[in-house]
């Protein structure tokens, strides 16, 4: 099952929280925060809670984005190299979603700093291509992780490369 804590402004967009106390992600990189970027056009921004990999999409249709968010996650995790293998059981995790309210500061911390940072890199193009911004984002020194692979690309590659083959087809 898929988790998104969503900001205030997202959640405005698209619903209410629906997450039980007893649920927990069963997806590998496990909780993923979102919120809106009133940009023209609108965009959502993931972070997953444990990697701090950010996934840039478009916000439109609101209704259905955490819907189309897999497949968005997917180009991602292609583009940084994760074995197929690994991409197809996190999708087969995602067909369940919730929705909830934020609950770690630090996450919402280097949400800030992604949406002003992906803000500057798209003062220079006026329709960014999203998945190079997410990419170039995920190369941003993050100060949870000075402690352990210092940006998002490199805790996921090091995630990527601690997971066994048969943990794999266990998911």
């Amino acid at each position: 099952m898929l988790i998104v804590r969503a900001t205030k402004r997202l959640l405005d967009r698209i619903g209410p929280p629906n997450l039980d106390d007893d649920e927990q992600s069963t997806t590998l990189l496990g909780q993923w925060y979102a919120t809106a970027l009133f940009w023209k056009p609108q965009v959502a921004l993931f972070v997953n809670e444990p990697t701090l990999l950010p996934v840039l999409m478009p916000l439109a249709p609101a209704a259905t984005l955490l819907t189309r968010f897999p497949q968005q996650l997917a180009a991602v995790l292609a583009a940084h190299r994760t074995p197929e293998a690994i991409i197809r059981a996190e999708l087969r995790q995602m067909h369940d979603h919730r929705l909830a309210k934020t609950a770690n500061r630090s996450v919402l911390g280097i949400m800030n700093d992604f949406t002003r940072l992906a803000e500057t890199h798209r003062a220079h193009t006026p329709a960014p291509d999203l998945l190079a911004l997410a990419m170039q984002l995920a190369t941003t020194p993050c100060s949870p992780l000075y402690s352990k692979h210092i940006s998002p690309a490199r805790e996921l590659d090091a995630l990527m490369r601690s997971i066994t083959p048969l943990s794999v087809r266990l998911l």
